[in-house]
């Protein structure tokens, strides 16, 4: 992909560098800001300048963007836009089989990236006196449960571990349902990064926390460094390690779960590392940890990403309706 450098305007450019340097964003975060922007211009580009319509999309150039052609754009423009994403936008555009239209949830992320820019230019930037997107409403979203393991399912998926690096898989599964880690953190960590019971985690938007380890996580790292080899090079601090002594990579953590999801008779289409995250917080909830101590140990910023894990199954509900002092009160005949 472009280097958004290189095929940005001056005031693209600027937001995308506000985001990455004092917002301290990850470069893929900042990436798909800027994917979201360009085509959001190219549609604003080609709607208003008849001799773009039959030009192909990759093809329209977006780098005479400025603030002049900012200020133009109303409300109406952005609702047209999201018109043009909920029924005429190519799902897959490289495709000659694709189906039209984007989802809800695309379709949020996508204002949420507009809002971040009309809100940078009005508040930060100061380039603009009035934001076109303050009253713009997002998608109403259909709100989905995550999926994840029980504990029985769990201890089931840890037992089932076998083969020539059960000492690395198992830790790292270890790793995922006891401390929720995302799929990145974990192949980022480093042998440096232990420390003492703890863990020294990179996070979203180069974030660190520190996430304290249970015995189950303790045992677990010292029988995978037992027989971690030392090697030399670019990777010889990684923390796990491929076939090829090379730090794991994401493709081969997203293999090794899918393979021990099978050997533990569970349905590998319906789970995946990022599950296991979803199946540590959840247990989590279960035995009665606070939601902003689990906010803490997940690395979210806002307390609402965290609350989706609250759910909790039938039976608990019977046993909190069963509860209440009054549910033993009947009328009287």
């Amino acid at each position: 992909m472009a280097s958004y450098k290189d095929d940005a305007p001056q005031i693209l450019r600027d937001f995308l560098s506000y985001h990455e340097t004092i917002k301290a964003h990850s470069q893929k975060t900042v990436d798909e800001y800027f994917l979201d922007l360009r085509n959001f211009f190219r549609y604003m580009k080609q709607i208003r300048d008849p001799s773009l319509r039959d030009t192909p999309w990759e093809e329209i150039s977006i780098l005479d963007v400025d603030a002049d052609f900012v200020r133009s754009i109303t409300l109406t423009d952005i609702y047209g836009y999201l018109t043009y994403l909920s029924r005429d936008r190519a799902q897959q555009p490289n495709s000659d089989r694709t189906d039209y239209g984007l989802s809800a949830t695309t379709r949020a992320r996508k204002i949420a990236t507009l809002r971040s820019f009309f809100n940078y230019l009005t508040t930060k930037a100061h380039l603009l006196e009035d934001n076109p997107v303050k009253d713009l409403d997002s998608p109403k979203l259909q709100k989905t449960l995550p999926k994840y393991l029980t504990l029985d399912e769990s201890l089931n998926l840890l037992e089932s571990v076998d083969g020539s690096f059960k000492e690395r898989d198992y830790c790292i599964l270890t790793l995922f349902l006891n401390c929720g880690l995302r799929i990145s953190e974990l192949i980022g960590l480093n042998l440096s990064d232990i420390q003492g019971d703890a863990l020294r985690v990179l996070g979203k938007g180069n974030k660190v926390r520190i996430v304290y380890l249970n015995d189950a996580c303790k045992d677990a790292l010292e029988h995978h460094l037992a027989v971690r080899h030392p090697i030399v090079g670019r990777d010889q601090n990684a923390l796990f390690l491929s076939s090829r002594d090379q730090r794991i990579s994401r493709s081969s953590v997203h293999a090794l779960v899918k393979k021990h999801l099978r050997h533990a008779g569970l349905d590998s289409t319906q789970y995946s590392s990022h599950k296991l995250r979803h199946t540590a917080a959840t247990l989590m909830i279960q035995s009665g940890v606070d939601v902003r101590a689990i906010q803490e140990v997940l690395g979210h910023e806002h307390l609402n990403t965290t609350e989706i894990y609250t759910h909790i199954d039938s039976e608990t509900l019977r046993i909190a309706a069963q509860a209440n002092p009054l549910g033993r009160v009947k009328r009287k005949k």
